[in-house]
Parts: C-alpha cells; structure tokens; sequence
C-alpha cells in the first residue's frame, strides 16, 4: 500500500520545513554592532531575502507561467485609433437619432393634438394620474375634507377635491429600478401652479392623448428612458407614470426652469438685468426684487449670457470684476451673481435714462465684438416705478431698423401701492417684450417666466423649424439649491455630534490632539469625491419645442393688455409655444456604446460638448461628501481634467493642450500625442504617462467623441485567430457554456456584452448565460447595430450599412445586441484559463511556475493547499482577463470551505481592466517586468480588522515584436502573516528603539511598519524629515496635481441688515439669541455640577468611544488658578454656536510621489553616515516596493510634515475677487448652437405685452407670514 509511505514522506517534508524556519529566523538574529549602528550589507541582505520570498510565493500562488502560456493562441494586432473612435461616434450618432426620431413624433402628436382639441372646454373636475397623490393598490384613500369646502376668498371659486387615481407600479432595472406603469403616464405639478386653473387643467386633459405616442415609442426602441411633455403652464407628463420623490424636505422641481426645457423654448440670448437701486426699494420690495433676480438667473444656461448691474446715480455691477461685459450663464457665474445680489443695499435716486442707455451700449458693443450668444439680446428692468418712458433712447438705440427691435425689453414693476406703472409698462409693450406687477413673492416665479413665451414668439410663427436641443450633463431632477441645504444639514448633524460627544467625554473632547482628529475626519468626508456614484442618475436630455398652430385666440385683454381695463374678450394674434417635448439619455448608456474593451486597460474616452465642457470623463466628479451635488458640477472644462505634465502653474494652460480643445469644440477630426499626469486611487496616486489622442464630432448634435489610451502599451492589443472564434467551436460540438462552469467568476458590470431589450435579468452573468446557450442553437446571427433604427431611418440605414454586413434588427422577434469582438474575447480568455478557478492538487502539476532554486519554492510545491492560509495568510488568489473577465479560488485553513473570503472579493473586484490593482500591474510592468505590485488600503492602521495585502503581477503576450497586456493575476493574503515574514527575516534589529523599519510603496504608502496603526499612512506624514530627505535625493519624485473641481467653504454671514422693515425685531432677535446661549451655558454647568444627570444622559445615549465617560479634571490642579474653569467654558461655548459655512467652488493642489525609477539608482548604493544621513534605503527586488532603515537616536524635527491632502491654491487676487472672477479673465473659447432665431417680421402685429396683479390677502396676515417665513 502507498499510504503508509506517503505518510512518511510528508512527516519527513515537515520536518525539513522546521529546520529551514529555524534558519531563516536564527540567521538575522545577530545584533548589529555598537559602531555600526546601520549595516548596509545587513539590510540589503533583508531586501533581497523579503524580494525573493514574496516573489516565489506570488508566482506559486499565482501560476503566472501557467497563465503566460494560455494565451499563446492568441495574436497581438495593432490598435486603430481613428478607426475605432470613428466606430464609436457612429453608433453614438445612431442611437441618438433614434431619440431625436421618438422627440419629433411625440412634439408632431402634441401640436396635432392641441389644435384639435382648442374649443374643449375645461373640466375643472377632471381626474388624472397626478404623480404627488396616485395611489398603489393597498393603499388608504386621504380622507374627503369636511365639513363640505366653503368658498375660497381668494379664488372666488369653491375648492376642488378629486380623488386620487389608482395605479399598479412594478419596479424596472432599466429605470434604476423605479416603481412605473407602462400603460398610462403620469402628470407632475410644481407646488405654485394650481392645478384646476383653466388653462392648465384644459392642457393637462389633451395632452392626456400623448400616451398612445409615448407607448408606440417605447415599443420601438426598448431602451428609451423617460419621455416627457413640459407645458408652459408649468406641469410635466411624465412616462412610464411613476410616483414623484417625497424624500426631499420641499419639491422645488419646475420643469420650465430645467436647461432642456428653457434652451429649447428659446433661442441662446444676452440678457442686462438692470435693478432698481434707489432709496424706495426697500423692505419687501427689495426681497421681491432679489426674488425675480434669482429666478430670471435660474431660467438662464450655458449658452446664454448674463450680468446684473444695479442703478441709482450711477450704473453699478452688482460683481465688481465683471464691470462692462457678459458673462456665461454657467453654474459658477450664476451662484456669484446671486451672492452679489444678496449683499446690495439701495441708496440714491435711480436714473433711468442713464441705466437703459449702459445697457443698450453694452450689448451693442457685446454683438460687435463677437461676444456673447450672438442671437437674442434682452434688458431686464426691476424697479417701483419709471419717472419718464425714455423714449428718445430707444428711438436712439432699437429703433433704427423697423420693424425689426434687436432689443427686448421686458419690465417688472415691484410694490403694491404703486401710482405710476404706465410709463415701465411703455417701454415693455413697444420694445416687443412683457410688463409685469408684483407685489409678492409668492407670484415672483409664474410672473417672471412670462418672459420665455415672448422670447419664443420668433420660433413659434416660423412654425416648421423645430431645433433639436442636447442638454448639458445634470443631475435628473435634483437642483442644486438643495446642495446648500443638505450641506446646512450636515453642518447641523455636525453640531448635534459636537454635543453628544462633549457630553460624554466632556474636557477630553478640547484637547488640541483630539480636536485635530476631529476636524481631520470631517475634512476627509469632504475630500470624498467618488467618481462612480448610484446617488444621482446623471443624463443630458434632447428636446424640442412644441407650437401652438393658431394663429389667432379669443383673449381676456382684462389682464393681458390694460391690468386697469373692465374685462374684454377680443380675437387677438398670438404666437404661443405650449410646452417641450423630451426624452432622457442616460450618461451610463451612452458609456455603454463606448466598447472600452477596445480601448484597453488606462483608455478611456470622453465626450466634450459645443462649450468645451465634459459631457463626461473618467475624472468627471460632481459629487463631495459622498451624496452632496458640487456647486458647479456640470461646468467642467475638458483642461481642467486632462493635466498635462509640463509643469506649469495652476491655470497656466499649455498652448497645445488649448489648441487641441479648441480643434475638438470645432467639431474637426484630428489626433495628438501629449505627455500627462493621472491621478488614481482617490487621487491619491500620479503616474506620469504619454498618452494618443483622437476625436472626431458626434454628427448632428453639439458634442465631440475623444479617445485616449496610454502609447507605451495601448498601441497593440490582444486578438484571437479566425479558428478560436465561437462558431467554429460550436462547429466542433464544444459547449462554450461550458467554459463558465462553476460559481467563482464575473463579468464587468458595466460593459455591454449582450444585452436584451425585452427582458431583463438579475445578474450580468445570468444574462451572459442565457447568451451563450442561444449562441449554441442553430441560425444564431449577430445583430448589427447597438441601437435598433427609427421606422422612418430604417430603409436608408439597411442601405448604408449593406456593404458592412449590418443589418437592421427593429424587426426581429426577440430585439438584442451582443459585442461580437467583446464577446469572441470572453470566450476565448474562458476558454484557457477554465482551469485556473478548478481545485487543483498543487504538488502533482508541474514546475513551470516555481524556480527549484528557491527553498521556499520546493516547500511550497509540497504543502496541502488548505495549509497556504494557515501558514502564509493567503485567503485568494485571482486572475482579470482583458476582456472583463475575472476569477478566482480561495485558500481555506483547516480544510473547510468558506465562500465568503470569495463572495467578498466578488463583490468589489468585478470591474477587471478598471480595478486600480489591474492598471497598477500593467503600469508596473515597464518598471519591472518579473514584480509584483503590493498595496494596503489607505489608513488601514487605523482600522480594527484584518487587513489584506493585495499582490497583483501583469501578464502579457508577445507576438512578432509586439506585446499586448492579456491579463493580471494576483492574490490577497493577510498583513499580519507580511508582518511576520517581515519580523522573522529583520530579527529583533528593527524592534530596536534606536532604529525604525519601513517598507514604503512606490507612491510612499506605509505597507510595513513596526507601529501597526502607521500602515497605510502617507510616510510624508510619519516622519516628514525623512521623506524630504528621499526626495532631495531623488528616492521620490514630486508631482503636483492641481484638482479644478474642488469644493471650498466661505464663511456665511446671517446678518442682513437690507431690509429696514424687519430692523425692529432684529433687536428682538438678538435678545433671544442672548438668552438662549445663555440658557444653553447654564445647561452645560449643570452636566458638569450633577453626575447623575451626566451619567444618566450618558445611559440614554451610549457610549460613542466605549469607555465610560471619565470625570472632567480639576481646573485649579490643571492650571493653578480658577482662570482654567472659565477658558474651557468659553472654549465649549464655541462649540455649541453653529458656525454656518457655504459651498464655494475652488481649485486645489495636491503634492503626490513617485518613485524615481532610473536603473541603477546611486542613491541605492549609499550607506548610513553618522546623523548627516541617518537611513539606508534599498529598493526590494521583485516588487514596487522600497526597504527603509533609520536611525531612531538622531535628532529630527517632528514639525516637518509632508502631506498628499489637498491645499486650497491662492491666486493672489483683489481683496473682492473670487476665483469666478480670474476664469472670467482668463475665459476659453467657445462654439455657438447653430440653431438661431431671434427676430420675425410678423412678431409687431402681436400686441400682447403684459399682466398686472390682483392681490387679496390681508396685508398684515402677509407682513406677519412675510417675518415667520425669514426667522423662524
């Protein structure tokens, strides 16, 4: 029998094993002599033996040789990068013509529908699918009010109740899992429209009609997003229906103020707001007056232009440095103009006559100069009232061309008792623009959107030309005022925490050690900027306007001509847009056509709109704090993200990089190589790289398609040979399904494969397999196209496509598309690497992967493979292949299965190529080809719990001189077994308090330290002495990094002193706020004096650090006097006022490190010398990893620290500049729409020209909500 004597064997290898441990750990036990306090040869011997070690483990482990030669059947072919974005713009152009097409149709259906239904009247009772108040099946009905509605005063009409609608709602992954219902659509109010109003419950009941349209659209093209009809009455229909989100404290959603609806209502336009600033504006005038400021800004985007100037004797910006121009109405520029509104005080008289000629000068000289939109031009006009109607200024400046007004002028009278509005309202109706009365704020919104009508009265008696808009990238219906209060809410939970914890550990809390981690833990929270986040659904949105066809109403001229004349109906002409039409596109599913398979590991691509922003960007970051929207998050420039290393300042942008965007915003074709800088891993590493450039333009929209992949390796890439391909196996009765046996292995997430657009499945892999088993079946064919064709496309688009061999798949019974190159690479890489996943018997395969001269290696070709986690901490070992496909198998101890060490990695490895670990190897492999790259998690000290260490080694194949990275194999292994490898090789010589070991990685990470907690921890930060010194001796290079998408915070200011009706209750105000510091002060005693009640709030709330809270020290033992008492109160007190902070855009730096990696560093041959240079350092072999030795007993000084946070850069500017201001000196070019309609020969015969108000609350009830609503 064998069994006896493979017994004998094993106990035998043990035994070896024993000895050869004993040896490893008696040799370097030796203690240094006394006169050499740092031996060089000594710690080069250590680096070597730590190299060789981790090298041979990683290679066993890992079966790298065995990996190197599955891919020998596969070619290396060149990569075509003008082919291959030319490729991807198409399908992009494809795609979004079939958005286009469902938009036209459903603004065609609108326009037919409407005129059609002109003479119904208004039901006032009927019922629709409201969004706020549908109800599920299940759920209660609200109770009817009683007793019975009396008459509303204001309205003069009873008040309305119908019942809310029911509707089933099912959950669907392509609408993020949103509740909808495909067979109705559902209608979203704005909280100021009311909705039984005439004119908006009549168009809420025609464009009920567009369900059958939106219906027919989605059975088209399955992969629609949400389509939609914005009216200008203010409400949304909206499909699939689906409930509104009550999650947020106050609805402010109005689709008439989101970019794709204002954007295509009217043409781009320049528009001077000209406000008021005489001594008469104050009080509530001037609140309503900054109100119609702020919502005239909110109407405005990025194709438009903008400035604010108010007037009293003279003309004043209401931003000191945007004096004298237009300024683009991006999210940056317009929260400037709102903070500089904020801040104005009336004084003076206003001269009009001076204040209307400025702004006629103004946008005279604007359109002269080629700046600005170039198509509408607009003067804004707030104010109580006009002494003159300024007649001879526009005779002078718009009336030199009739019956053509190149000028609009649209008039907004402020104040309820106001006896002179006729001349303001002059110069509305004869400057072709609107009048309006406010009086309160409540209407400030609907009165101020009169205006894009007007604006759109042009496009609409064109009546044919319906512009197709693309939108800017947004956030789906988030606004960004809510960044500010979820900030302010986050300040407030701040301050609650602040409480708590003082509670609890009292005095403690003050010291300046835990203060400083304190503000550094809140400060990481606002350097955590994901670049992939489900928090918001980020999309830009194509729409169309859509026009009333009449060309002549019946109009009530009561309100709409003369606001004094008795009520007239007349048939008046009129030129009116109804709404927008719309649908979403996704920003991921546009991702998704972008095949980044072909572009390979550190290729990316990115899509550049007509204004040089990202429309997104693998660096696009518009969040912070991990669920909080940037101020101006969808303003980033394409240079503020491609950072080209030729070490220039902030800002100083290189002239190449400007020529090239300004190549890409033209919409030309072209290619460039340039030498940059990319930041990885949370920005907390840079590797310097030269990268190939191509773009080309996304025909018929604003946009710009950019590739990029890196030039040392992107060059080649991987291919398999016509036998490989699918069928041929299938031809050969092989079961590709085969090939994905078993559980352990993903799929990229985010790639597109194959994909069905009629059914959905649970997991990428499930629908992969579902593929592969019809791709088994007779007469599979590929489809052609990503996107199937609009109905009215689909002829030519067979035509064109004939000579490709595609062909259109609309019709098919069962509409898909499969990646045919992606998908014959998973194959193939599934194919030869099925065995790696297997359980294997290590010691019976061969000995390719280990070298027989490593002792460790022979012992570890003998040891059972449930003994490797036991004895070398290795939990998994994985391999990413090119083509998105990664494995792995996990290493038990004790011989017990455990998935979760798997189920783990699974869950957070899945992305292959994009894995930091994946690029980091491929990256490494140029340094070092036979390495390893190691890493930590960063600060992973400071964590409680295991920590891995992650190994990671890039394969590539080699063909006719060319070499493609094919995979990445690695493994994870516990960072206490390192520490132990570590300790047994270095003896008790680095546990020695006269010397400090490190094993620093090659951006200067802590991975191996004697104090535990410093793993993981910039090394600049440890020992800042140190680290200066590895960079003067080029051990480290520096490499700033400058971050353009960084969030600062501005201290607030809540003192307003603007409005002197309140200034008798700011008095009262600040009496209550006196008396409650005091209260709360008092408070704070008595948690001091009375332990029980400490003690007792302390078992209500728990323990936060747990410990019990210890008893606050005494002040006259700590300080010797009774001074201390009254400093830490003072010092707590503050803590309990809520310092208020608003966000502010700004730009950072970061100051990241590198190795210097020239061959035969100097700096690695030289010893330790005495306390001049009191540390050797040695590069380990075999990884990217460095061994540093230092001499403890030296002085150094602990003040010097080097950091990787990022520092706020300081431009130096004017004491009242802000950052908005040195970008608008330094502004970039940019590409108008092509679309253009400001001016129609027949817009004079349209007489309709403005509103008055009606008022009929109370005056004091409004004075008293008007001050609860400001201080309570």
């Amino acid at each position: 029998m064998a069994w006896p004597r493979t017994r004998t064997l094993a106990h035998w290898w043990r035994l070896c094993l024993g000895l050869f441990s004993i040896v490893v750990w008696l040799v370097p036990c030796v203690n240094l002599q006394p006169a050499e306090n740092i031996n060089y040869n000594l710690v080069h011997s250590w680096a070597d033996k730590l190299g060789m070690e981790l090298f041979h483990l990683g290679d066993f482990i890992t079966r790298r040789k065995e990996v190197q030669e599955s891919f020998k059947e596969a070619k290396v072919v060149s990569r075509n990068g003008a082919s291959i974005v030319d490729s991807m713009a198409k399908e992009i152009e494809m795609m979004m013509d079939l958005k286009v097409s469902a938009v036209r149709r459903i603004m065609d259906t609108a326009e037919n529908t409407a005129l059609s239904h002109q003479n119904d009247l208004a039901d006032k009772m009927f019922s629709y699918y409201n969004a706020k108040e549908m109800l599920e099946p299940g759920d209660p009905f609200p109770p009817i009010p009683t007793p019975a509605p009396d008459m509303d005063k204001d309205i003069g009409e009873p008040l309305i109740y119908v019942q809310p609608k029911v509707v089933v709602l099912e959950k669907r992954p392509e609408f993020h899992n949103t509740p909808v219902n495909f067979s109705v659509s559902s209608v979203h109010v704005p909280v100021n429209v009311f909705d039984r109003a005439p004119d908006v419950i009549k168009a809420i009941q025609w464009s009920e009609n567009l369900d059958q349209i939106f219906r027919d659209n989605y059975k088209n093209d399955p992969t629609l997003s949400w389509q939609f009809f914005g009216s200008s009455t203010g409400f949304m229909r909206q499909f699939p229906a689906s409930k509104w989100n009550k999650d947020v404290p106050v609805d402010l959603y109005d689709c008439r103020l989101r970019s794709w609806y204002m954007e295509a209502a009217t043409s781009p336009k320049d528009i001077v707001i000209l406000m008021d600033g005489s001594g008469s504006m104050l009080g509530q005038r001037l609140d309503i007056a900054k109100h119609v400021v702020n919502t005239i800004l909110d109407t405005l985007g990025t194709n438009d232009f903008v400035n604010i100037f108010t007037f009293a004797k003279e003309v004043s910006p209401v931003v000191s440095c945007f004096e004298d121009l237009l300024i683009q109405a991006n999210l940056d520029n317009i929260r400037e103009l709102k903070e500089g509104i904020e801040s104005f005080k009336p004084k003076s008289i206003a001269n009009y006559t001076a204040a209307l000629t400025f702004a006629f000068e103004l946008l005279e000289d604007t359109k002269s100069s080629s700046r600005g939109a170039q198509c509408n031009q607009a003067i804004m006009v707030i104010g109580d009232g006009a002494p003159e109607n300024n007649r001879a200024v526009f005779e002078l400046h718009n009336w030199r061309d009739p019956p053509y007004k190149p000028v609009r002028v649209f008039t907004y009278l402020i104040g309820k008792e106001v006896a002179n509005w006729d001349d303001i309202r002059w110069m509305a109706c004869e400057n072709q623009g609107y009048y309006v009365h406010l009086s309160d704020t409540a209407e400030v919104r609907e009165m101020v959107l009169n205006y894009i009508p007007v604006m759109a009265r042009p496009l609409v008696l064109g009546r044919h030309d319906h512009p197709v808009i693309w939108s800017q990238v947004y956030a789906d219906i988030e606004d960004t005022k809510l960044s500010d209060y979820l900030w302010e809410i986050k300040q407030c939970e701040e301050q609650k925490a602040d409480v708590l914890e003082y509670w609890q550990v009292q005095d403690r809390m003050l010291e300046p050690s835990e203060m400083h981690r304190r503000e550094y833990r809140r400060m990481k929270e606002t350097w955590n900027q994901p670049v992939d986040s489900n928090v918001y659904q980020f999309m830009t949105t194509v729409s169309m306007p859509i026009y009333d066809r009449r060309e002549n109403a019946l109009i009530n001229l009561t309100t709409d001509i003369n606001p004094a004349a008795k009520s007239i109906l007349q048939v008046t002409r009129i030129a009116n847009i109804l709404g927008v039409a719309g649908t979403d596109v996704p920003i991921n599913d546009i991702k998704k056509l972008l095949s980044p398979f072909m572009l390979g590991v550190n290729g990316y691509a990115f899509i550049v709109t007509n204004n040089g922003y990202i429309l997104f960007h693998p660096d696009f970051r518009p969040i912070f704090q991990g669920y909080i929207l940037k101020p101006s998050y969808n303003s980033v420039d394409m240079i503020e993200v491609e950072l080209l290393d030729d070490d220039k300042g902030a800002r100083d942008f290189n002239p190449v990089l400007l020529t090239i965007r300004d190549s890409i915003i033209n919409q030309s074709t072209g290619s460039k190589w340039m030498l940059v800088k990319n930041h990885f891993d949370e920005m907390k590493r840079v590797i310097r790289i030269k990268r190939q450039y191509y773009w080309t333009a996304i025909k018929k929209t604003p946009f710009t398609l950019v590739i990029s992949y890196p030039e040392q390796y992107g060059v080649s890439r991987m291919d398999i040979r016509t036998e490989q391909e699918i069928h041929r196996v299938n031809i050969k009765g092989t079961n590709i399904r085969s090939f994905f046996d078993g559980k352990r292995w993903k799929i990229h997430p985010d790639w597109l494969f194959c994909k069905h657009s009629n059914r959905t499945f649970k997991t990428p892999e499930i629908e992969l397999l579902y593929f592969l088993e019809r791709m088994s079946e007779p007469g599979w064919r590929w489809p052609g196209s990503r996107s199937a064709m609009p109905p009215e496309h689909a002829a030519a688009m067979f035509s064109n496509n004939s000579s490709t061999g595609r062909y259109p798949s609309i019709n098919e019974k069962e509409s898909y598309y499969c990646d045919r190159q992606l998908m014959q690479a998973l194959v193939f890489d599934a194919r030869v690497t099925g065995w790696f996943s297997n359980k294997t018997s290590w010691h019976s395969k061969d000995e390719k992967g280990t070298s027989a001269s490593s002792p460790i290696a022979v012992l570890m070709g003998l040891l059972p493979r449930n003994e490797f986690k036991q004895r070398f901490g290795v939990t998994l070992a994985f391999l990413a292949t090119h083509s998105g496909l990664t494995r792995w198998h996990e290493f038990h101890s004790n011989g017990l299965e455990d998935t979760r060490i798997g189920e783990a990695f699974s869950q957070n490895n899945t992305r292959a190529i994009d894995e930091i670990w994946y690029k980091r190897a491929v990256d490494q492999h140029f340094v070092r080809e036979e390495s390893f790259v190691y890493s930590v998690p960063f600060d992973a000290g400071e964590s409680k719990s295991e920590i891995l260490v992650t190994a990671s080694h890039a394969i590539f194949h080699n063909e006719g001189g060319k070499a493609a990275p094919a995979a990445v194999v690695g493994f994870q292994f516990q960072h206490s077994a390192l520490y132990k490898l570590f300790h047994n090789i270095t003896g008790n010589a680095c546990a020695m308090d006269d010397k400090d070991c490190y094993i620093l990685d090659n951006n200067g990470y802590v991975v191996i330290s004697t104090r535990v907690h410093e793993t993981g921890r910039f090394f600049g930060e440890v020992n800042g002495a140190i680290m200066k010194r590895l960079l003067e001796e080029n051990v480290y290079k520096r490499v700033i990094v400058y971050d353009y998408q960084a969030v600062c915070f501005k201290s607030k200011n809540d003192n307003n002193a603007s409005s002197m009706l309140l200034s008798p209750f700011i008095h009262v105000l600040r009496l209550g706020k006196w008396l409650l510091h005091t209260a709360l002060w008092y408070i704070v005693q008595l948690m001091q004096w009375a332990p029980g009640v400490s003690a007792h709030f302390a078992d209500m709330h728990g323990d936060l650090n747990g410990t019990e809270p210890r008893p606050p020290p005494e002040h006259h033992e700590r300080n010797g006097h009774g001074n201390g008492k009254k400093k830490n109160d003072d010092t707590w007190l503050r803590y309990l006022t809520l310092h208020r902070t608003r966000l502010k855009t700004c730009d950072m730096q970061r100051e990241l490190y590198t190795l210097f990696n020239e061959k035969d560093n100097v700096v690695y041959n030289m010893t330790a010398h005495a306390c001049e240079r009191p540390f050797v350092v040695l590069p380990i072999p075999n990884s990217n990893l460095i061994l540093l030795v230092i001499d403890q007993l030296c002085p150094r000084d602990a003040s010097l620290i080097l950091t990787v946070n990022p520092q706020t850069i300081d431009y130096h500017l004017p004491v009242n500049d802000s950052l908005a201001c040195f970008k608008q000196a330094n502004e970039f070019n940019r590409v108008r729409p092509q679309s253009c309609i400001s001016r129609h020969a027949n817009e004079s015969a349209i007489k309709l020209c403005g509103k008055g108000c009606a008022v009929y609350a109370n005056l004091g009830l409004l004075l008293l909500c008007h001050i609860l609503s400001r201080w309570l």
